[in-house]
């Protein structure tokens, strides 16, 4: 296909410019559901001007329908946008990225989408879409999974949907609660996910930061040990990827410990557990929920993060060596091929 496209390309050289802002309109729409000119225009950061004659074109090719609420795809529409996304990723070189990211990390499955979820309200939509859709492609019945929290995995949890109810799988929360906005919290997400789909859920009303006197008191009492162990036995973990700094001040991390890690080069930060550059653990914190063991022994380990100031922690994590899938943005993978470039020439 690549020699068609560069052929192509010689004779309309701007054909893959035009395509690719055809395609955003649709895909910006379906993310949406419905939504107006105005807002449109600002989401994708085009002028109204232009975005009317791209719209009327796309309405008059029977892709998008236009109400007086506001813009909706169509069913073929949505059809076109299936299609042609394999091809999409090729033509701008996302299959080249997935592919490479995949074979250095020893991944079964990499999947990329377009944009960056740092600027980006669509990329980090499509993000959650995206991994949604990988979460269900692995989804067997009975299957208990494990989540984390923030504000990619309530992405993911607004995309989840089941063709059939599923009441004999279970969502739980992977860790507790950091104190801050209810949305955000794994017990949040856990429930959503549960009721989008027809599955069960169970909760954990801890902190997510214990001192060791509470931890260790906390985990004699029946319920949590209860709850503790069915988040342990999951088959399937699905989790975000932070900046180990950035975490570690939501954490209220003690100052003290804060500057040992930043000393030992902390970089990442998943599931409690703080990494350097490396993979290598520089730092854990105790939670009654999943501990590093228990992620090593899980079945699937589905990594969802995305923006360019998370490619290094993406990329550190992923060094650590025991995710499945990854799903990824544009912009984070960018960064992440650097890395993988800088360290094949370092090897050479």
């Amino acid at each position: 296909m690549r020699p068609m496209i560069e052929l192509q390309q010689q004779l309309v050289p701007d054909l893959l410019e035009v395509m690719r802002k055809r395609y955003f309109i649709l895909h910006q729409v379906m993310l949406s559901d419905s939504v107006g000119r105005r807002a449109l225009a600002g989401a994708l950061g085009m002028t109204e001007r232009v975005l009317r004659a791209e719209t009327d074109y796309l309405k008059a090719q029977g892709l998008l329908e236009i109400h007086a609420s506001g813009m909706r795809i169509s069913e073929q529409g949505r059809m076109l946008l299936a299609e042609m996304e394999p091809m999409f990723k090729e033509w701008f070189g996302l299959s080249d990225m997935e592919d490479k990211i995949r074979r250095h990390y020893g991944l079964k499955r990499v999947y990329i989408v377009p944009g960056d979820s740092d600027t980006s309200k669509t990329a980090k939509r499509e993000l959650g879409r995206a991994a949604s859709q990988a979460l269900t492609r692995l989804l067997n019945k009975d299957d208990v999974v494990a989540v984390t929290g923030g504000t990619t995995m309530a992405q993911v949890a607004n995309h989840l949907t089941s063709p059939m109810p599923l009441p004999t799988n279970w969502f739980v929360p992977a860790r507790g609660g950091l104190g801050e906005s209810l949305d955000y919290q794994a017990n949040t997400i856990a429930s959503m996910m549960a009721k989008r789909t027809g599955a069960q859920y169970r909760l954990l009303h801890v902190p997510d930061h214990l001192g060791e006197e509470a931890y260790v008191t906390l985990m004699q009492e029946p319920n949590i040990q209860e709850i503790v162990n069915v988040i342990r036995k999951a088959r399937i973990v699905v989790h975000g990827i932070g900046d180990a700094m950035v975490m570690a001040r939501r954490r209220k991390v003690d100052q003290a410990i804060v500057d040992a890690m930043r000393a030992e080069g902390a970089l990442a930060e998943s599931f409690g557990y703080y990494f350097d550059r490396n993979g290598a653990v520089v730092h854990k914190m105790h939670t009654a929920g999943l501990r590093l063991e228990d992620i090593v022994a899980t079945e699937v380990v589905i990594a969802v993060a995305g923006g360019v100031s998370k490619g290094e922690a993406i990329a550190a994590v992923m060094k650590f060596g025991h995710d499945d899938v990854l799903v990824t943005d544009e912009a984070a993978a960018q960064v992440i091929v650097r890395i993988i470039d800088e360290a094949d020439l370092g090897n050479a």
